[in-house]
């Protein structure tokens, strides 16, 4: 707030905020959808699978970036209004406990991303072997080892964030795995094809195919979306460490509010790309609904 403070006297561009009630309405949008999404895997023992085991893993990652992003902006009306301090001990440590829910939001996102490519890569091009690779206790550990690493970097990172050495390697990170991710994806899709070419003949392997192309398909939504939602509040970040003071780089932070519901959005747009590109997940929304009637 302090470098957004300072910027408005260094620019033209005024502060661009979102309404508190729109903010407020889309953090709780995206918590609920995506809490759906666990209760839906939950209840249908047909979704206990290792994919639908890291959709909720993306999902429980959804859920920490609106409730870090409602509970930050409840703490800034609670500084406007008197009754919590600025550069308190209490808050400091609030501070910093917010910091960590957003890079552990963050670095679950980017790894649950990695493991769904990782699985739809598997599930392509070692159909017959899937099961045998990719079990579910395989899954549970993989998911265990990502998130006790998440966990130990997020708090690392915001005990350490003011160091330009903490700084430069969270936000070179981000775009090395997504790069990792993007080049996974354009491998799958070249091989896809060719075998698409010698597997024309079998009707049956060519439906097969065809689902897991519309698998890969949905993933690379997931990829485009988390991309679009995600990348301008990292480049905040990285302009507000480097270049607090310059006009340019100032004017793009005077839409740190917008940045911020970008993030809540990604929120939303996941469950809406589950519900509509899975079969599985609207069965069992449409029995949830029902049986609630």
């Amino acid at each position: 707030e302090n470098i957004s403070d300072f910027s408005l006297n260094i620019t033209d561009c005024t502060q661009v905020v979102v309404p508190e009630e729109v903010f407020f309405t889309v953090a709780a949008a995206g918590i609920l959808e995506n809490l759906l999404i666990l209760i839906a895997v939950v209840r249908n023992k047909n979704l206990h699978l290792p994919m639908y085991f890291f959709i909720c893993s993306l999902a429980i990652s959804d859920m920490l970036g609106s409730l870090y992003k409602t509970l930050e902006n409840i703490f800034i009306i609670l500084c406007k209004v008197g009754y919590l301090t600025r550069h308190g001990d209490f808050e400091k440590k609030l501070d910093d406990a917010m910091d960590s829910m957003f890079i552990l939001s963050l670095l679950g996102s980017i790894f649950s991303l990695l493991a769904i490519a990782a699985d739809r890569y598997i599930t392509i091009f070692y159909a017959l072997r899937y099961h045998n690779i990719m079990t579910l206790r395989r899954a549970l550990v993989i998911l265990a080892i990502i998130w006790a690493f998440c966990a130990g970097s997020s708090i690392a990172i915001a005990l350490f964030s003011y160091e330009a050495a903490t700084v430069i390697p969270f936000t070179i990170l981000f775009p090395l795995m997504m790069f990792f991710i993007l080049c996974l994806y354009v491998h799958m899709f070249l091989l896809a094809r060719s075998h698409a070419k010698k597997i024309a003949s079998l009707p049956s392997s060519t439906v097969h195919h065809r689902t897991n192309t519309k698998g890969a398909i949905t993933l690379t939504i997931f990829l485009g979306v988390f991309l679009c939602c995600w990348a301008p509040f990292v480049l905040h970040i990285l302009l507000a460490r480097f270049c607090p003071h310059n006009p340019y780089c100032a004017c793009y932070m005077s839409i740190f509010h917008v940045n911020g519901t970008l993030i809540m959005c990604n929120a939303i747009i996941n469950p809406m790309i589950f519900a509509f590109r899975s079969p599985e997940l609207r069965s069992t929304f449409k029995k949830m609904f029902y049986c609630s009637r």
